[in-house]
């Protein structure tokens, strides 16, 4: 049952990058632009990109492989790639620290994909705008379908929980909720030999 809908002009999927959850505009903008090229070219996916949250001196840039793996030699040789494009291009004036890691269990989810491969997980998401009232919702993913995000969430009103369609335009922050099924599977995902550098995605 898809108890709200957006009403949004509807893009496939595939049809645009939508980057506004991978890199808000300004610098995190600009960096991707820059950057995205030769990460994808080693075969690496940028997932998120942010300046200036920690020390206010720190570009934090998520990655990962086509398959969502990332090892720590990965990060490494993402670091290398992405520092010598830096240095040559001088996106950001002053210093600052480059950290390159992968999304972490309890990831972000910024693409459309995400919320289609996580299908089954606990997530939160946070709108820009209110949709049905709510701009807080937390519940399973249920994948994407015509632009909206599906998940199913406890409503008021409602003695068993609904699937609702979140337009993905209007997301604002979404990541999964830490759990033993999300742990298992994440590290059944990275596979045996496989190590993740970060287990939380972002310190909490």
């Amino acid at each position: 049952m898809d108890l709200v809908s957006a009403g949004l002009d509807s893009k496939a999927e595939g049809d645009v990058l939508d980057t506004h959850l991978v890199a808000p505009h300004g610098v995190p903008r600009k960096v991707f632009d820059l950057l995205r090229g030769p990460a994808e070219g080693a075969g690496f996916e940028i997932v998120r990109i942010r300046f200036g949250l920690q020390d206010g001196q720190t570009l934090q840039i998520m990655a990962e492989r086509a398959d969502g793996t990332m090892s720590v030699e990965d990060c490494e040789e993402l670091s290398r790639i992405l520092s010598a494009v830096l240095d040559v291009e001088d996106p950001i004036p002053g210093e600052y620290n480059l950290e390159v890691s992968s999304a972490g269990i309890d990831r972000p989810l910024t693409r459309m994909k995400d919320f289609d491969r996580w299908q089954g997980f606990d997530a939160k998401i946070e709108l820009s705008e209110a949709v049905g009232g709510r701009k807080r919702f937390r519940g399973l993913l249920q994948g994407v379908e015509d632009g909206e995000i599906l998940v199913e969430s406890e409503v008021e009103g409602f003695s068993e929980p609904q699937v609702l369609g979140l337009p993905f335009q209007k997301v604002s922050e979404a990541k999964l909720v830490m759990s033993d099924d999300l742990i298992r599977e994440s590290l059944k995902r990275q596979g045996p030999a496989t190590e993740t550098p970060d287990a939380s995605s972002d310190g909490e």
